[in-house]
């Protein structure tokens, strides 16, 4: 499998380019942000892109696509960096606002902790359909 090398390039436009290094071409611009990019980083698999920007916002984007696919918020100033941990399961960002945050970004512990929190509604609503009771049997602790 034939890996493509890639790099982004961030912009006080609002967007984010993303090359394709062998070729020397433009792959995609994504646009999102209502702030200037400040910080861009790949995750380990290079997969997901995540931006931070002075709206406050942290935006992950899926690199094959060109897509956005989450936004996250709790900044209460402009995020002057970003940064996956090694595992990809955990982005840390750091703002003017004077805090880092980590952010879980591990699917199936979040999976796992939606369940803990709707599995009794999901047995116990009636107006749930009996094949949506069972979504989260042998996820959680609800079993």
């Amino acid at each position: 499998m034939k890996v493509t090398l890639r790099i982004a390039t961030w912009y006080k436009d609002k967007t984010i380019k993303l090359w394709n290094v062998e070729r020397a071409e433009e792959i995609s611009t994504l646009q999102s942000h209502k702030g200037w990019v400040s910080s861009v980083s790949f995750s380990p698999d290079g997969k997901i892109l995540a931006s931070a920007s002075d709206d406050k916002i942290i935006k992950l984007w899926n690199v094959e696509r060109g897509e956005e696919i989450l936004t996250l918020q709790g900044h209460e100033d402009w995020i002057s960096s970003d940064s996956f941990s090694p595992d990809g399961k955990t982005l840390a960002s750091a703002s003017e606002d004077q805090t880092i945050k980590l952010w879980n970004l591990d699917l199936d512990f979040l999976i796992e902790r939606s369940c803990d929190h709707v599995g009794n509604y999901l047995q116990h609503n009636p107006n749930v359909k009996k094949t949506d009771k069972k979504l989260c049997d042998g996820i959680g602790t609800q079993n």
